[in-house]
This record gives C-alpha cells, sequence and structure tokens, in this order.
C-alpha cells in the first residue's frame, strides 16, 4: 500500500482566477463604476497589494462585489449579442 502525502496548495489570486479575461474587460471601468475607486486601487488589489505596498487581499465583501461586476457585465454582453 503505497502512502500519499498531501500537501495543501496554495489558494489561487484574483488575478489568477481572472486570468481568462484579463486583457478584454475594462479594469478602470469596473474600479470606478462598481467600486467607486482608482484603476490603480484595483489593479493593486488584482496584484495582492495594498495602498502601502503591504499584503492586501479582496475582502469577502470586495469578492462578492467583484462576483457581481462581472455578473452584470456578463448579462449586458448577453443582451447585446441578443439584439444584434
Amino acid at each position: 500500500m503505497e502512502t500519499m502525502i498531501v500537501t495543501p496548495q496554495a489558494e489561487m489570486t484574483m488575478k489568477q482566477k481572472l486570468q481568462d479575461v484579463l486583457m478584454i474587460v475594462s479594469w478602470r471601468e469596473i474600479a470606478r463604476n462598481y467600486f467607486g475607486k482608482s484603476s490603480s486601487w484595483l489593479y493593486h488589489k488584482l496584484d495582492g497589494i495594498d495602498g502601502n505596498g503591504g499584503k492586501g487581499e479582496f475582502s469577502e465583501k470586495e469578492k462578492e462585489q467583484m462576483r457581481g461586476a462581472l455578473c452584470d457585465l456578463a448579462d449586458r454582453l448577453r443582451r447585446a449579442a441578443d439584439n444584434i
């Protein structure tokens, strides 16, 4: 019988989770319209940096806001496609 050692995997960063859409989404518009923040704030969050150069992950509330923003954008894209 083999013994398997399971090591915990590091959780993916928000940037890694969004890799598929990073280059096609206007993060400036998401930052401004959904968070009321600057694009640099959002880019720092995506990179896991806070405003002081320390570690700055998304809070649970911010993760929920990001989910909502992306779902809203997806709905808007679907409606636009349906109108073609």
